[in-house]
Protein backbone atom coordinates (compact mmCIF):
# COMPACT_ATOMS: atom_id res chain seq x y z
CA UNK A 1 0.00 0.00 0.00
CA UNK A 2 1.41 3.27 -0.71
CA UNK A 3 0.53 6.67 1.03
CA UNK A 4 1.24 10.01 -0.02
CA UNK A 5 -0.42 13.49 0.79
CA UNK A 6 -1.95 15.40 -2.45
CA UNK A 7 -2.76 18.52 -3.75
CA UNK A 8 -5.08 20.16 -6.60
CA UNK A 9 -4.84 23.50 -7.58
CA UNK A 10 -7.05 23.33 -10.69
CA UNK A 11 -9.90 21.78 -12.46
CA UNK A 12 -7.97 20.78 -14.75
CA UNK A 13 -5.42 19.01 -12.56
CA UNK A 14 -8.23 16.79 -10.35
CA UNK A 15 -9.32 15.75 -14.26
CA UNK A 16 -5.76 14.61 -15.09
CA UNK A 17 -5.35 13.14 -11.85
CA UNK A 18 -8.79 10.84 -12.11
CA UNK A 19 -7.72 9.83 -15.68
CA UNK A 20 -4.20 8.71 -14.05
CA UNK A 21 -6.36 6.94 -11.84
CA UNK A 22 -8.38 5.39 -14.01
CA UNK A 23 -5.60 3.62 -15.94
CA UNK A 24 -4.40 1.61 -13.42
CA UNK A 25 -6.15 -1.55 -12.19
CA UNK A 26 -5.84 -1.32 -8.76
CA UNK A 27 -7.90 0.57 -5.79
CA UNK A 28 -7.09 4.47 -5.54
CA UNK A 29 -9.00 5.95 -2.39
CA UNK A 30 -8.89 9.60 -1.17
CA UNK A 31 -8.94 10.34 2.33
CA UNK A 32 -10.26 13.69 3.70
CA UNK A 33 -11.02 13.32 7.59
CA UNK A 34 -13.43 10.72 8.09
CA UNK A 35 -14.46 10.68 4.08
CA UNK A 36 -13.00 8.24 2.24
CA UNK A 37 -13.75 8.31 -1.77
CA UNK A 38 -12.99 6.18 -4.86
CA UNK A 39 -9.77 8.05 -6.40
CA UNK A 40 -11.54 6.57 -9.88
CA UNK A 41 -14.39 8.96 -9.63
CA UNK A 42 -14.35 12.92 -10.22
CA UNK A 43 -17.76 13.55 -8.79
CA UNK A 44 -16.19 11.83 -5.82
CA UNK A 45 -12.97 13.74 -5.95
CA UNK A 46 -15.19 17.23 -6.26
CA UNK A 47 -16.80 16.06 -3.03
CA UNK A 48 -13.93 16.81 -0.74
CA UNK A 49 -12.80 19.85 0.44
CA UNK A 50 -9.78 20.53 -1.64
CA UNK A 51 -8.41 23.41 -0.29
CA UNK A 52 -5.91 21.16 2.24
CA UNK A 53 -4.12 18.52 0.71
CA UNK A 54 -5.81 15.27 1.01
CA UNK A 55 -4.49 11.43 1.82
CA UNK A 56 -4.20 9.37 -1.19
CA UNK A 57 -4.10 5.49 -0.63
CA UNK A 58 -3.04 3.06 -3.91
CA UNK A 59 -2.41 -0.60 -3.76
CA UNK A 60 0.45 -0.41 -5.34
CA UNK A 61 4.19 -0.26 -4.32
CA UNK A 62 6.08 2.74 -3.89
CA UNK A 63 7.94 2.33 -7.09
CA UNK A 64 5.01 1.69 -9.21
CA UNK A 65 4.74 3.33 -12.10
CA UNK A 66 1.47 4.87 -11.43
CA UNK A 67 3.69 6.52 -8.59
CA UNK A 68 5.99 8.29 -11.05
CA UNK A 69 2.63 9.64 -13.21
CA UNK A 70 1.17 11.53 -9.84
CA UNK A 71 4.93 13.04 -8.78
CA UNK A 72 3.12 16.32 -9.58
CA UNK A 73 0.34 16.03 -7.24
CA UNK A 74 2.09 15.10 -4.01
CA UNK A 75 2.82 17.14 -1.71
CA UNK A 76 6.23 17.72 0.40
Amino acid sequence: MYKAMVRFDTVVDAKKFVNLCNSVPFDVDLVSGRYVIDGKSIMGLFSLDLSKPVELRADCAPDDEFVEKIESFIVR
